[in-house]
């Protein structure tokens, strides 16, 4: 797969099967969101390759009672609101149970924190599509990011006092008919561009 058809028939996964990635597809997966640019060439991005299930539910419950506390209020973000409304129900996975979780952070007080973790996130994102996985970007993390408990897990894992998550990838292989990820390309509604 050229780099063009891998970008544009990458789409989102949020079924997985329960069958792990091979080590060495997904080292592949996080060298390539190692290399992705940063800042000043900072290179500041913290990986946390979650794979042990029984973590993953812990942490999904983490969410879910984190944003079950939470009020919906005018003007707040969509997806913020379908996490709340979710969690109140008692019925919700924010991660779509992968076999595995790719967790970004970085310096809290660096400016381009989000960005250097978006870059490397979109690499991965790309590279899963190269290698036949299905992948999904998390924001859920990022949106909770000071909470106290799930801070105290992360600095438990290793993160620094002085970090904090801006963004995670559900990864693994797709629960489709077929195993594959779903390549459908789908005509852009916006990102309007203008030449000057």
């Amino acid at each position: 797969m050229k780099t063009e058809e891998a970008i544009l028939t990458r789409r989102s996964t949020r079924r997985f099967k329960k069958k792990q990635i091979e080590e060495e597809l997904l080292n592949k997966v996080i060298e390539a969101g190692r290399y992705a640019p940063s800042g000043g060439n900072s290179q500041s991005n913290h990986f946390f390759v979650i794979r042990d299930q029984k973590l993953l539910d812990q942490l999904a419950e983490m969410v879910k009672n984190a944003f079950s506390k939470m009020e919906v209020h005018e003007g707040m973000y969509k997806s913020i609101v379908s996490s709340i409304t979710q969690s109140k129900s008692g019925n919700y996975v924010f991660h779509y149970d992968p076999p595995c979780l790719i967790v970004v952070a970085n310096k809290k007080d660096y400016g381009n924190n989000l960005a250097d973790c978006a870059c490397a996130l979109e690499n991965m994102m790309i590279m899963a599509n190269e290698l036949d996985l299905g992948s999904c970007w998390i924001n859920q993390l990022r949106w909770l990011n000071e909470d106290p408990d799930l801070l105290k897990l992360f600095y438990k894992f290793g993160m620094k006092e002085d970090e904090r998550i801006y963004g995670a990838l559900s990864i693994g292989y797709p629960d489709t008919e077929d195993g594959m990820p779903e390549r459908k390309t789908v005509a852009r509604k916006g990102n309007e561009v203008m030449y000057l």
